[in-house]
């Protein structure tokens, strides 16, 4: 029975990197005709109104937990500048490409960890965080060539998304992981909604709003939508198997945005970004493997598996 919890587990993580992609096509689509800014908060008003229905069916009631606005709030705008980052990426960047920078965030969460919490973090883990440093700049030399400085935007995801797990951390014993979804999303909505109007008085182009016409109402929900699904496979995963084992697959995403940027944009990663591609999923590796032996001799560690930004 153990072990077909664990194989749920495991089919459900293959279909959350299957599906979080999606969100980034969605967005990619989105982003070719609306700002930036209101891609990023199509996504979360879409996904605060999908999983406020799951959390009344799972009982989980949508009052925030008492003395966590605050570290919630928190945890809000590090996504809401986490997801702003990669949507500003794949606007011109290849997806795959943005999100192999952007898997350099557990080598930012060791590193914050170790600083912010004294967490363990050994010369191995080290040396393994700054060889996946050295494959990102594999991958980020072309794309700057390419795109210039927004090649950079996807680090800028790696870190505040590093940030925004450790208030994840911080919330996990006080909140359910269902409901910060949806407490999350909210609190993203009604900052942003804000900005936006900001935008709109002060005509800045990436959070000035404009009228969606046509299909890109439906990029937009499918922004939200996307990441509702994923995020709960990934959190009712997490409820079947141990975090040590779904970690690996978790580098399964980078294959399937691959396969959906070529099908979809007819854009597919060169020779150098592939090599940077696997140094970072090597490095990645080695990182879990080195957490399963601390986490054996008790000491504390930090998740291996997170729920992506959503554009990771």
């Amino acid at each position: 029975m153990n072990t077909d919890r664990i194989l749920l587990g495991v089919a459900l993580m293959i279909g959350f990197c299957a599906t979080a992609p999606l969100i980034d096509v969605a967005s990619k689509l989105a982003a070719a005709s609306l700002p930036v800014g209101e891609v990023t908060t199509a996504r979360f008003i879409v996904q605060s109104a999908l999983m406020a229905p799951v959390c009344l069916v799972m009982g989980l009631g949508l009052r925030l937990p008492q003395g966590t606005l605050g570290m919630m709030t928190l945890r809000a705008i590090f996504l809401i500048l986490s997801t702003y980052c990669f949507v500003a990426a794949i606007e011109v960047m290849p997806i795959a490409d943005a999100l192999a920078i952007a898997f350099v965030e557990p080598f930012l969460l060791l590193i914050l960890g170790r600083a912010l919490f004294g967490d363990e973090v050994g010369p191995r883990r080290i040396g393994a965080s700054i060889v996946g440093f050295g494959g990102s700049m594999l991958v980020i030399q072309p794309s700057f060539a390419a795109f210039g400085a927004v090649a950079f935007y996807p680090l800028g995801t790696a870190l505040f998304f590093a940030a925004y797990m450790l208030a994840t951390r911080s919330l996990s014993r006080r909140a359910h992981p269902v409901a910060m979804q949806y407490h999350t999303a909210l609190l993203a909505s009604l900052i942003c909604i804000p900005v936006l109007g900001i935008g709109a008085v002060t005509d800045l182009a990436p959070i000035s709003p404009v009228m969606p016409e046509g299909i890109f109402w439906l990029w937009l929900f499918g922004v939200g939508a996307a990441a509702s699904v994923s995020h709960m496979m990934m959190t009712i995963a997490l409820r079947y198997a141990p975090s040590a084992t779904l970690a690996p697959l978790h580098y399964l995403e980078i294959v399937s945005a691959a396969a959906l940027g070529y099908l979809v944009f007819g854009d597919f990663p060169d020779a150098l970004t592939w090599a940077g591609i696997g140094i970072i999923v090597a490095s990645g590796l080695y990182i879990v493997h080195r957490e399963r032996i601390t986490a054996k001799r008790g000491s504390v560690v930090l998740p291996a598996v997170a729920s992506r930004p959503p554009q990771s």
